[in-house]
């Protein structure tokens, strides 16, 4: 009995998947982009390099559509090695135990125009908060392939302290709030 409701729940979903739209984000035109003060003076700017994502649903209803994003914490990248692999030390992403974060969406909320909030729980290291991202849909054209890609600028600023990323929990060297930038290119798959 378990086993026929089990399945029938997957079908159910998978169903329900396969009747909207699914984008998944093309990494040769995105990229995750952060800004962190340094010595309150200035900023020191980075990356993570690999990273994928999805979008379930419409950009003619974006309000009802999904969003899954995953980064691979291993590739952050500031252009400094020592800097970087002191990033993926136990001071701070603590790679080893944590490889990826991840963000899912919990709802759209069309502000205006071609601007959204994407509220959604954000995962990095062993917390997941709720978090808001401001949007700003770039459209939607045919690809060289002839496939339907939409793009996006998605911003937020959250505080290191709140996801367990806690060297220099003054801030004094290194900022608290982190700025994160995101160029997105979704192609229809």
């Amino acid at each position: 009995m378990k086993r026929g409701i089990f399945f029938s729940i997957i079908f159910t979903a998978c169903f329900g998947l396969m009747a909207q739209s699914n984008y998944k984000v093309d990494p040769a035109h995105a990229s995750v982009n952060f800004k962190v003060k340094h010595n309150g003076i200035t900023f020191v700017q980075g990356r993570f390099d690999k990273f994928d994502g999805a979008i379930i649903g419409s950009p003619d209803q974006l309000e009802s559509a999904r969003v899954f994003f995953n980064v691979e914490v291993e590739s952050i990248n500031t252009g400094i090695p020592m800097r970087d692999d002191h990033l993926r030390s136990a001071d701070f992403f603590e790679v080893k135990r944590f490889p990826t974060m991840s963000f899912e969406s919990t709802g759209i909320e069309k502000v205006e125009d071609n601007k959204y909030k994407l509220h959604g729980k954000l995962q990095i290291k062993d917390v997941t908060k709720d978090v808001t991202f401001d949007v700003v849909y770039g459209g939607v054209v045919k690809g060289e392939d002839g496939t339907e890609v939409v793009g996006f600028t998605a911003k937020n600023k959250i505080n290191r302290l709140d996801y367990n990323i806690a060297f220099d929990p003054d801030g004094a060297g290194i900022g608290k709030d982190v700025f994160i930038t995101l160029f997105l290119e979704f192609k229809n798959n």
